[in-house]
């Protein structure tokens, strides 16, 4: 906290790229890669560790890695080799690793990651870890794309159903939803909506119902529609709901796919305009300084513009 009445947050994103190299030239040559999976994930921990420590050096007391941070975006195609990359989402190597960087760096993590249930099944995941490397809870996914853009198509129906809304989580959950959860954490109460969730206008007004005050979307998205309504849906979310989100995009492009991710991570407040980033030496890691506090006694969608959203509704008007 900094300056009278205010409530200051330095939050991090990071524009995840795969770290794992040498990958193959062709996607016909991805098999090499089957005895080598443990490989990929423990490059891309490893590289998102020392993200986080660069970010907690910066002054950041939350991170929010890239949707499936721990291996490249494969969804771009149907292939059974990534089912391997899938890991126990609360007791896997991921989650143990994060739990001593949380720890050690007092630091608030979100880390987005392909899960596997005891019984098989699997999910798109992410995980939210204290300041103390307490393990809070989990958020699935809950709407899975499946078509095709300008650019690629995306198959993601093939890897992962959407979330069943069984999370087991601590009592750090504080939302009475049990598909977007809403978690309590040393920096505040944080939401999360996965990519495709984000355009569904049903996901941030139930975070924002339950209380969250910054969201998390950590996203995989490339295609000149998609960077159009990257900005405007955030925007509008932020302001419309009254709380701070931040989008994270991968940026660049994945071999041996080719397909160019375009980056634009950041993060919208309750004004509707984007947050001020903190100047940084790489690409790799987006940092904005929040005021929590402009969000207290603001009303769903106030931002300043003395709007009350939430209080003005009149529902029964309408359609379902």
């Amino acid at each position: 906290m900094s300056g009278e009445g205010k409530r200051m947050l330095r939050a991090a994103l990071t524009q995840t790229r795969n770290a794992y190299a040498p990958m193959p030239a062709t996607v016909g040559e991805l098999g090499a890669l089957a005895e080598r999976l443990e490989e990929v994930r423990a490059a891309n921990v490893a590289h998102h560790r020392e993200l986080a420590r660069r970010a907690a050096r910066a002054g950041a007391r939350v991170i929010c890695f890239g949707e499936l941070f721990t291996g490249p975006y494969f969804a771009l195609g149907a292939d059974e080799l990534w089912f391997g990359l899938a890991e126990d989402a609360l007791a896997g190597p991921t989650a143990r690793a994060l739990q001593c960087t949380a720890r050690e760096l007092e630091l608030v993590v979100v880390a987005p990651l392909f899960e596997r249930t005891a019984d098989g099944r699997r999910f798109n995941t992410a995980i939210v870890i204290d300041a103390d490397g307490a393990l809070s809870g989990r958020y699935r996914k809950v709407h899975i794309p499946a078509g095709s853009n300008e650019r690629a198509g995306f198959c993601e129906t093939f890897y992962y159903e959407g979330s069943d809304g069984r999370l087991d989580n601590s009592q750090a959950d504080v939302s009475e939803n049990p598909f977007f959860p809403v978690f309590e954490t040393a920096v505040g109460r944080i939401g999360l909506a996965i990519c495709y969730d984000r355009h569904f206008e049903g996901a941030m007004r139930s975070l924002a119902r339950n209380g969250a005050e910054l969201v998390f979307s950590p996203a995989v998205t490339f295609g000149e529609h998609s960077r159009r309504m990257w900005e405007l849906e955030f925007a509008v979310d932020a302001a419309r709901h009254g709380l701070f989100i931040g989008g994270s995009n991968r940026l660049g492009a994945e071999e041996p796919w080719g397909v160019e991710y375009f980056g634009a991570s950041g993060f919208w407040g309750p004004t509707g305009a984007r947050e001020p980033a903190v100047a940084q030496d790489s690409d790799e890691l987006v940092l904005a300084d929040l005021d929590l506090a402009a969000l207290a006694g603001a009303g769903a969608g106030a931002g300043g513009s003395g709007w009350d959203l939430e209080r003005d509704a009149r529902p029964q008007t309408y359609s379902d």
